[in-house]
């Protein structure tokens, strides 16, 4: 893996680079990405309107989506787990939408997380992953368990880093002193995307249910007529929903924990949230 250096709150970082191998260089002009999204409860026959634990954004027009998962378990003493989700999502995509790069810059992520945390003041604390698409580039900036694979012919050819403190303690944004801080966010460049690469981007539902051998699956039967991202994120959730209550599922989440020294056998029952990329130009 190539890093490069960059200066972040007067220290120098390195950030990782992914160089996907691609037959030819693509002409760097605008890129357009088509996006759908699908959100579920963590019950079947939940209220798919429940404000949940999640937050996510689609701003189009800067090629830029977001999510964040609040921390889990509090609903049982009344706390809105979602609420700090619900304001960090709302104050970065205000803070994207505000950014007025010159032609041919860059959506700056950080700055965009940074500035909207500032602004959130609820309590209580959620992850964070962005991604912006410029140019054939994929970059993100993650605080968490969230994050997104890319798919090219039906296949993984790229899966994002998570931040875990331990086992189902990933790092999360939040106001109180034991909480993480935007400084802790991992910065990925991937370069090299091409037309028809699809971009699959989620929670820590979703990764904890499912396998990318079976995201693969549905992408590749998914779009023999067609790339519906709508369709393909709806279908991917719904098979997260599954295996989350499906309690003899060998699960991704089941894997970690006896590697953890755990027993737990089945899914992880959690709230959902699938956002689909497709890079149409």
């Amino acid at each position: 893996m190539i890093f490069k250096k960059q200066l972040v709150d007067g220290k120098v970082v390195l950030i990782p680079v992914v160089l996907i191998p691609v037959l030819q260089e693509q002409e760097r002009r605008c890129m357009r990405v088509s996006f759908g999204s699908y959100y579920t409860p963590k019950d079947k026959g939940g209220n798919p309107q429940s404000e949940g634990n999640n937050a996510h954004f689609i701003c189009a027009e800067k090629n830029t989506i977001g999510m964040a998962d609040g921390v889990g378990g509090l609903a049982r003493y009344g706390i809105d787990a979602g609420k700090y989700a619900r304001q960090l999502m709302s104050n970065v995509v205000t803070a994207v939408q505000k950014q007025q790069p010159p032609l041919n810059r860059i959506v700056d992520l950080r700055q965009a997380l940074e500035e909207g945390f500032l602004n959130t003041k609820a309590m209580v604390s959620s992850t964070a992953c962005i991604v912006t698409f410029t140019d054939y580039y994929l970059r993100a900036i993650n605080v968490g368990n969230s994050g997104f694979m890319i798919f090219r012919n039906s296949k993984c050819v790229y899966k994002s880093l998570i931040q875990q403190h331990g086992f189902n303690y990933p790092y999360q944004l939040g106001n109180s002193m034991t909480c993480d801080k935007p400084c802790s966010a991992i910065a990925t460049t991937v370069e090299r995307l091409l037309p028809g690469d699809i971009i699959v981007f989620g929670n820590g539902g979703l990764l904890d249910n499912m396998f990318t051998a079976e995201i693969e699956d549905i992408i590749s039967k998914g779009t023999l007529e067609g790339v519906n991202t709508e369709k393909l994120a709806s279908t991917i959730a719904h098979l997260a929903l599954f295996n989350s209550m499906d309690e003899n599922v060998d699960s991704p989440f089941a894997q970690a924990a006896r590697l953890a020294g755990l027993k737990h056998g089945g899914g992880k029952r959690d709230y959902i949230t699938v956002i689909v990329g497709h890079v149409i130009s």
